[in-house]
């Protein structure tokens, strides 16, 4: 028999595929219950009603997306080239993102055992406009929101040749996205490293 515990994560994981597929309007209970091999009033009992389990599902997806690549203040356009693997070997991810943003949900601040996530990657963007790695003057969060942009833009992309499985295509499509991250970061000539930026 399965523990409370052990249900709760099956619960979750069939919730996980079920709401990255059809959204929040479209997943059904009924499906995520008997993926879970769990009752409705099971699932119910965990997680009080639909909304509810989606948000949960929703931080949890974006906790890993933001601990699964540590961007280093030295090589930030490798930042972008992970960003963009785990976007395709984890698409639920930005799809969870999607979906929220679709249907009007208001999104919490991304965090794990308390701590706001995006906060590391910002300090890591201040670290490298202090060494002259990353252009000063950057805001760090418009320059994290536009990484990811290029992280994801495959993702977004409206054509059928985006969804692939080559091997080829996607390490071309890696290395692009790193080389347009490298141009965006490059310092501007004569910006010094430690130039203020007004807040």
């Amino acid at each position: 028999m399965r523990s409370t515990s052990e249900l709760r994560e099956e619960i979750l994981a069939a919730a996980r595929s079920e709401f990255a597929r059809h959204g929040f309007a479209g997943a059904r209970i009924d499906r995520i219950a008997t993926a879970a091999s769990a009752s409705k009033e099971r699932l119910y009992a965990h997680f009080g009603d639909k909304e509810t389990l989606f948000r949960e599902v929703l931080a949890t997806n974006v906790a890993e997306f933001f601990q699964a690549v540590r961007m280093l203040p030295d090589n930030v356009p490798e930042f972008v080239g992970g960003m963009f693997d785990l976007s395709v070997r984890r698409p639920e991810h930005h799809r969870m993102v999607s979906w929220a943003h679709l249907e009007g949900l208001t999104l919490e601040p991304p965090s794990a055992d308390g701590l706001p996530l995006p906060q590391l990657a910002l300090a890591a963007i201040e670290e490298a406009q202090t060494t002259g790695h990353v252009d000063a003057s950057w805001d760090p969060t418009d320059l994290i929101v536009v990484l990811l942009g290029i992280a994801l833009a495959w993702a977004h992309w409206p054509d059928p040749a985006a969804d692939t499985t080559s091997a080829e295509a996607l390490a071309g499509r890696r290395a692009a996205a790193v080389e347009a991250a490298a141009r965006v970061i490059a310092p501007s000539a004569g910006t010094p490293p430690t130039a203020s930026r007004s807040t």
